[in-house]
């Protein structure tokens, strides 16, 4: 089949998943960037801050309980409209609050507006492409994160400097409303594609099991029979553990190297870009690894944990960030944690559409990304704890120091849970 011409309207497909995801992280990861600014305005503490992260997470966490299974049961382009523009218009309305408090309350609309994003993306890859090509197309559109956090420290200072805070929320939110007119004119599923050639209809349905599981039989599954099943807890374990690491690295970063190493976070920052553009080559590596394993022969289940053991032996480095003596020492081993977890993330995704068949995926994501949120909400607070206490003792580095510590070995202890609960990422039979 490698040489029939397939078609390629699939890549469409993944350059929207792409773009959509980029935006989300752009809007999520802003508030990190001019946390100094707001922190000077409205007086907020580490533990404020981490309050206000929290309440984002809570939200994203409920989020996910309810977009998982309403965008399986409404369907990808849908489901990923009302996303988008639940999220964009509460990055917008961040432009217009007064008190910490009333930020809470708008980064609570955006985590529960922001929470569509990966159920109905991991949805969209396994409606478009088999399981041959899924870790990489993930990894693709994955990648997108990283260019929003790219894109962020470069935009952001850029605005705040000429037009004020507020205009960064204001632009930066709006620009979804941009890509929704190109969704809705280039998506739809297979089936219903007027683009879509044969020969491409038939490359993304070879995969015959999936074929003989659905067939006959469309009807959403509920959560309660997700969650007496071995594989789902898998999936949540590895979510659980490593998602509040992300977290970490999206809204701690920036005012860690402002802290560590006295950068100015009005201007544009290189340090940040240089290590969130490693995390790009992570979610792409990452994908096309364990992808290419498995043309190369590999069992789909052996590529999967193999390559996720190796992206969790390359976080353990950044326990030692603690003795960089400059900044791009820091850089460096930070970029190295950030770009392996990215590929851990690429090919988690994956791990749900290999086990589960296509009508759960994005209820099985809802769950699993849940559970990392739930993670996402308590790591915050303790984070927010350990850095304000040792500031006030004079010693910030050292909370900092703990932090990468917990980080460093977050990845492995997943892998090792999901080994024991799986061995094999059984497919399940629903």
């Amino acid at each position: 089949m490698g040489k029939i011409k397939v078609g390629n309207y699939r890549w469409v497909v993944v350059a929207l998943l792409f773009f959509a995801t980029t935006i989300n992280y752009l809007d999520r990861q802003i508030i990190g960037l001019l946390k100094p600014t707001l922190t000077t305005q409205f007086h907020w503490t580490e533990i404020d801050y981490s309050h206000i992260i929290t309440a984002f997470t809570a939200a994203y966490a409920i989020g996910l309980m309810i977009f998982g299974n309403f965008i399986d049961k409404i369907g990808t382009k849908l489901g990923y409209t009302i996303s988008l523009i639940v999220w964009s218009l509460a990055a917008m309305l961040h432009a217009i609050v007064k008190s910490t408090f009333g930020f809470g309350v708008v980064r609570v609309a955006l985590g529960l507006g922001e929470s569509g994003n990966f159920p109905a993306a991991i949805k969209a890859v396994a409606e478009w492409f088999p399981k041959r090509e899924r870790a990489f197309a993930t990894g693709i559109f994955n990648s997108g994160a990283n260019i929003g956090a790219v894109a962020a420290p470069v935009i952001v200072p850029w605005i705040l400097g000429i037009y004020g805070w507020q205009m960064a929320f204001l632009l930066t939110g709006a620009i979804g409303f941009v890509w929704l007119i190109f969704w809705r004119i280039f998506y739809e599923i297979p089936s219903k594609h007027k683009k879509i050639a044969a020969p491409e209809y038939e490359f993304i349905h070879s995969d015959e099991e999936e074929v003989t599981i659905n067939a006959g039989d469309e009807k959403n599954i509920r959560w309660i029979k997700l969650l007496g099943i071995r594989q789902t807890w898998t999936f949540v374990a590895g979510k659980f553990l490593t998602d509040p690491i992300w977290y970490f690295f999206l809204f701690w970063l920036p005012s860690y190297f402002s802290s560590t190493f006295h950068i100015d976070l009005t201007k544009p920052s290189l340090p940040l870009v240089i290590v969130y553009s490693a995390t790009t080559i992570g979610s792409i590596g990452g994908g096309y690894l364990s992808s290419w394993l498995i043309k190369k022969g590999w069992p789909i289940f052996k590529a999967r944990k193999t390559t996720m053991l190796i992206f969790a032996i390359c976080v353990i480095p950044v326990i030692t960030a603690r003795f960089a003596t400059n900044i791009w020492q820091a850089v460096g081993l930070i970029g190295l944690a950030a770009a392996a977890h990215q590929a851990w993330s690429a090919t988690i995704f994956t791990t749900a559409s290999d086990m589960f068949p296509k009508r759960a995926i994005s209820s099985v994501v809802g769950i699993g990304s849940m559970a990392g949120a739930v993670g996402g909400i308590f790591f915050p607070g303790l984070i927010g704890y350990v850095l304000e206490t040792n500031k006030q003792a004079g010693h910030i580095l050292l909370g900092y120091n703990i932090i990468f510590t917990i980080c460093g070995f977050a990845y492995l202890l997943a892998w090792i849970i999901m080994h024991l609960l799986s061995p094999k990422m059984k497919k399940v039979v629903l």
